[in-house]
């Protein structure tokens, strides 16, 4: 089995890459944008089917773990896995499921309430205790759900706004949504 792969990138397509490590291009499925002629190195899942061997590549190992936890759900096969995985940021995705957010996680395409609610029962307990790091603080808050909702009900898609409240709401852990939501807007008008 191929664990880890280091090269430089010589073709990107729509979901993979070709890495040239040494003489050989591997034919790699990768949820990141990698840019063509880079050096990258990728940990790597080979999954072997009756028909077919695939690699897919991550940048991280917690990436990877992410990956083989979604895909061991009923349901999510490695295709669903990637396009949940390239939607969503790898932090972002499991601070959803820790805190059972199906929103963020529908948000992703191909995927329904009902797959989301089954991705949150069958890994939440596997990502439940984890806190999440935002620049050297963490978060469990109950705030973020609320300013999520607020800002979503002021027009804001969710996945261009959870990274943002995640990090304001772990470095404002005491305040509440009433304070959050004039701090957030003023980060989101600062960024335009």
């Amino acid at each position: 089995m191929i664990g880890k792969l280091q090269g430089i990138v010589d073709y990107t397509g729509d979901d993979f890459i070709i890495l040239m490590a040494g003489p050989v291009g591997y034919k790699v499925f990768t949820p990141e944008y990698l840019t063509p002629k880079s050096t990258v190195t990728l940990w790597i899942e080979t999954i072997v089917r009756e028909d077919s061997i695939r690699l897919f590549g991550f940048s991280t190992i917690t990436a990877q773990n992410l990956f083989n936890q979604l895909t061991a759900v009923s349901g999510v096969g490695p295709k669903l896995a990637m396009a949940i995985m390239g939607a969503i940021k790898t932090d972002t995705l499991m601070s959803a499921i820790a805190t059972g957010d199906v929103k963020t996680i529908t948000a992703a395409p191909g995927v329904g309430k009902k797959v989301a609610e089954k991705i949150i029962v069958e890994l939440k307990s596997k990502v439940g205790g984890t806190t999440f790091d935002f620049g050297g603080t963490s978060t469990t808050s109950a705030a973020l759900p609320d300013l999520l909702a607020a800002l979503e009900s002021l027009g804001y898609r969710r996945l261009d706004i959870v990274d943002m409240a995640q990090k304001l709401v772990a470095a404002n852990p005491d305040a509440d949504v009433s304070k959050l939501v004039p701090m957030a807007l003023k980060q989101i008008s600062g960024n335009k």
